[in-house]
């Protein structure tokens, strides 16, 4: 039943116009193709989707502003995920090292002055050449942040990614611009975000699954600082 309704789906991915449900669609794609590594029709609609969000990085980026869109929005990190996933699962270099390059951009600008994480604030986003936005600060952010340096760090060995994604999950549990804790211990749950001034006491279902979810990755990759000598090789 699944894979008749991912074969469903599949058509409708070419034509989505937006990056993010490209990402997204890639990332999917990534995990299908591990199982069934010989399905030529999602193969090609890889190839298709990571060109696109290839054509889309040559044509914005600058020096300065290695992105790509105008605009710093939401989700950020899973644009350069997918680049991540895409080219380690097809074996092009180019694709994975500009996922790379994107992510540590990303990474950088989203380190606070006293070293914690501050993502990009809902409260206007942030546009090439404008204002930057710091609040409102939302857990799928960090959820992002975690789930992407954890991949660069299973693909490069590299401790440096394991150290931001370790960063990211610190903002849920007090290290973060208020000092103030979003996973709730009494609840299980997350609260849904940091205003200028204070945490949002809600608690949703979108917030308290980015912590599970970074909690999850985290506590598995803990292993990974030891277990690992070798990057993993590139698939493909």
């Amino acid at each position: 039943m699944a894979g008749q309704l991912f074969a469903l789906a599949l058509p409708a991915l070419m034509e989505f116009t937006s990056p993010r449900a490209w990402a997204f669609a890639l990332i999917g794609i990534h995990e299908y193709l591990r199982r069934l590594s010989g399905d030529s029709l999602v193969t090609q609609t890889r190839e298709t989707l990571t060109c696109r969000l290839m054509e889309l990085f040559e044509r914005i980026a600058q020096p300065g502003w290695r992105w790509f869109e105008e605009e710093l929005t939401y989700d950020n990190a899973k644009l350069a995920h997918a680049l991540i996933l895409s080219g380690r699962g097809t074996g092009q270099q180019a694709v994975f090292e500009r996922g790379l390059e994107a992510l540590r951009w990303l990474t950088e600008l989203q380190i606070s002055e006293k070293g914690h994480f501050r993502s990009i604030g809902t409260n206007g986003f942030y546009r090439r050449g404008g204002t930057r936005a710091n609040f409102d600060q939302q857990p799928i952010e960090a959820q992002a942040m975690v789930s992407a340096c954890l991949e660069a760090y299973r693909a490069t060995s590299d401790s440096c990614w394991y150290e931001q994604a370790e960063r990211a999950f610190d903002w849920f549990i007090g290290w973060n611009d208020l000092g103030l804790e979003l996973y709730s211990s009494k609840t299980g749950g997350c609260r849904d975000g940091l205003h200028v001034d204070r945490v949002n006491r809600n608690q949703g279902a979108e917030s308290t699954l980015a912590f599970l979810l970074s909690l999850g990755e985290m506590r598995l990759a803990q292993n990974m600082l030891t277990s690992f000598k070798e990057p993993i090789a590139m698939e493909g």
